[in-house]
């Protein structure tokens, strides 16, 4: 790799074009430059390379033997490196990466991905799990789901459904629930980071701030989720962390009511860009998925009514 130290990739490129194709003027059409621009990257090159690789003949330029040598090397490294940029091309078309914080991940994404990856075989996903918002004009993420208020600069932002939050219990704890004061009898599991509170859901109800007694804490929805299945209290959980658990009967949701929490859920992304084929096929394919979901959330609500 050294000895490329000593030589411009242009002038490598104009010897290869002007050597395979002959002359000057077909040369510069196929590099987008002038016949001046070809034939002074040549004369650089020539420099460079300490030795002529084509001697003028009036207007004419014909190959040395030393050009002659070369001619063959230069062919096969451009195609080389021609496929090797095909390869990053497909990677770019065929591979979507996708920002997600990790809970939205496994509790409601990965689940669904079997089903986009049915409707588009040719596309792979590839999952950046974080909480971190990325720079999507500075990063090879093609997009992300969100979480938030919708109004993050320098992005475009489309909300997919707004959030709403609600109580979560075990079956078996969902059965002595009559009424909403019987809550305040059942521990809140508690998510340690979660900016959510019990309290504006309480007074929907007529029932006092900071009246539930506090149960077992998590640093973690999911792992919030998991105690309120195995029984060890009532969660404030929202659509796309329980709709799962409810849907297989694991979570009861005692009470129809839902608090909406000002937030939604919104795929994000970059506000210049030109919006390729494969991120066009996904935002269609996840409106459809959380559509899906606002409506099983419709008949959960007549379950618990």
């Amino acid at each position: 790799m050294n000895e490329l130290n000593r030589i411009h990739l242009n002038g490598l490129r104009a010897l290869e074009a002007v050597g395979r194709l002959g002359a000057l003027g077909p040369a510069a059409d196929e590099l987008g430059v002038s016949p001046g621009a070809v034939s002074q990257q040549i004369g650089k090159a020539e420099e460079q390379l300490g030795r002529p690789v084509f001697r003028r003949e009036g207007r004419k330029l014909v190959l040395t033997d030393f050009g002659n040598a070369l001619m063959p090397a230069l062919g096969e490294g451009f195609r080389q490196l021609s496929r090797g940029v095909a390869l990053a091309r497909e990677h770019a078309d065929h591979v979507l990466t996708i920002s997600v914080a990790p809970v939205l991940a496994s509790k409601w994404l990965v689940p669904r991905l079997a089903d986009f990856s049915r409707q588009n075989p040719d596309i792979r996903i590839r999952l950046d799990a974080t909480i971190t918002l990325v720079d999507l004009d500075h990063s090879d993420v093609d997009l992300g789901l969100r979480v938030g208020p919708g109004n993050w600069p320098g992005v475009d932002a489309e909300l997919l459904l707004p959030q709403e939050v609600f109580p979560v219990c075990a079956p078996a704890i969902a059965e002595t629930l009559r009424q909403p004061a019987d809550i305040l009898k059942v521990p809140a599991i508690v998510d340690v980071y979660s900016v959510l509170s019990w309290d504006p859901w309480l007074k929907t109800k007529g029932l006092p701030a900071g009246s539930m007694k506090t149960g077992h804490s998590f640093t973690d929805a999911s792992l919030c989720l998991d105690a309120a299945i195995a029984g060890q209290g009532a969660f404030l959980a929202w659509q796309t962390l329980a709709e799962y658990a409810l849907s297989k009967g694991t979570l009861s949701t005692p009470f129809r009511e839902r608090m909406p929490t000002g937030l939604g859920y919104y795929l994000v992304t970059a506000r210049y860009v030109r919006e390729p084929d494969k991120v066009a096929k996904f935002r269609q394919w996840i409106r459809k998925e959380m559509a899906l979901t606002a409506r099983s959330f419709d008949d959960f609500r007549l379950l618990a009514a």
